[in-house]
């Protein structure tokens, strides 16, 4: 790592430094000015702050002098385990070293990092972190805020179907007995505005339905090969759009069944493709439209803070112009849409499915590639 290199190139100078001089000022450390990760040296004799760079004031919105006056206990949650750390450095004679720690920021969320720790044999009275964000909480983080969101979103749109519903029986009922009194009075001509009130109102009806579907009917859990379920989506998009694409297969048939309601799977599977397959209608029409269906095995996966020995991975990739930049945080909302005649129901409801198979469902999006991944538990 950069700190690592830069203990090790530092090592030497302890002339430049005395008891009552400053880190900061003894001309030490003056390459971790530059240095795009976060740098933090820490005074093992105060306890305090004796150096930060500007990344590391990036990162807790603090100045240097801020972070100065504040103490190891203030910065990070685990500073006992720091300090164990940093005489076990000592003892052993390390260079450096790494752990995961938790920093507070104050008037912030707490940020989950990877700390690299380490001192410099000429200066022992100063440890050296380098700290780098911790992916893996970052991604924990993220599928929590996406399964909250999804959760939110199913009551609200099962309760707003139901609010609907309930008044819509009502209209079209009312617009039918209106149409039959308009022709027991000879006033068919009107019978065409009560016409467009129950065309609508039927309209209204499939819409409601469509919303109410994932709550409708219960699991029908049994063995579900993956492949299977791939296969038969593949053959229902080619039949709508015989010419002008092609959807690929990368499959690893070393993945085992998973056990799930095998139709609902195919419905989130074919939404998304087929999903895929509208927005690719440009490319379809000049020939090259590409959909590509990769399964793989996960290993020790976490999916909604549940670590899994075994998940499915399987990836939806095609070359279209990608989401548009605007929805792209929105795609999963449901009635968002990027086309002007979809209903923004599709992936919403593949959403819903996949939750329902205790999975996840991101999708990743630039202009030629865009790529959802769905994550299925596999050691159910």
């Amino acid at each position: 790592m950069v700190l690592k290199n830069l203990i090790k190139a530092r090592k030497g100078h302890a002339d430049a430094l005395s008891d009552d001089a400053p880190l900061v000022d003894s001309g030490l450390l003056p390459g971790f000015e530059a240095l795009p990760t976060v740098v933090l040296v820490l005074d093992k004799r105060t306890l305090r702050v004796a150096f930060a760079n500007p990344s590391a004031e990036a990162m807790l919105d603090l100045s240097r002098r801020q972070l100065g006056q504040m103490a190891w206990s203030d910065l990070f949650s685990n500073a006992d385990e720091l300090l164990q750390t940093i005489a076990s450095i000592a003892a052993h004679r390390f260079h450096a070293t790494r752990l995961d720690a938790t920093l507070e920021r104050p008037g912030r969320e707490s940020l989950h990092v990877h700390a690299i720790v380490g001192f410099l044999e000429s200066a022992p009275d100063y440890v050296l972190l380098e700290l780098f964000e911790n992916e893996r909480h970052l991604k924990s983080d993220r599928e929590e805020r996406i399964h909250d969101l999804a959760t939110v979103n199913k009551h609200l749109i099962r309760n707003l179907a139901h609010e609907i519903k309930n008044p819509l029986g009502g209209i079209r009922g009312a617009a039918q007995l209106l149409e039959f009194e308009l022709g027991t009075l000879e006033r068919g001509e009107l019978r065409e505005y009560t016409q467009v009130v129950i065309k609508e109102s039927d309209r209204l009806q499939t819409l409601v339905d469509r919303l109410l579907e994932p709550h409708r009917h219960p699991h029908i859990v049994g063995d579900v090969n993956i492949h299977e379920v791939c296969e038969r989506v593949r053959a229902l998009i080619l039949a709508e759009f015989p010419r002008g694409l092609t959807i690929e297969r990368d499959y690893d048939v070393s993945v085992p069944d998973l056990r799930g309601d095998k139709e609902q799977l195919i419905q989130a599977l074919l939404n998304i493709v087929r999903n895929a397959a509208q927005a690719l209608r440009e490319r379809i029409s000049q020939g090259d439209a590409r959909i590509e269906l990769r399964t793989r095995v996960a290993r020790k996966v976490t999916i909604s803070k549940r670590l899994c020995k075994l998940a499915l991975d399987l990836h939806i990739i095609d070359n279209g112009p990608g989401i548009p930049e605007d929805i792209r945080d929105r795609i999963f909302y449901p009635l968002v849409s990027g086309r002007e005649d979809g209903s923004g129901l599709g992936l919403t409801l593949a959403q819903t499915f996949v939750q329902q198979h205790d999975g996840l469902i991101e999708v990743e999006s630039r202009p030629g590639h865009t790529e959802f991944q769905i994550l299925l538990p596999l050691d159910t």
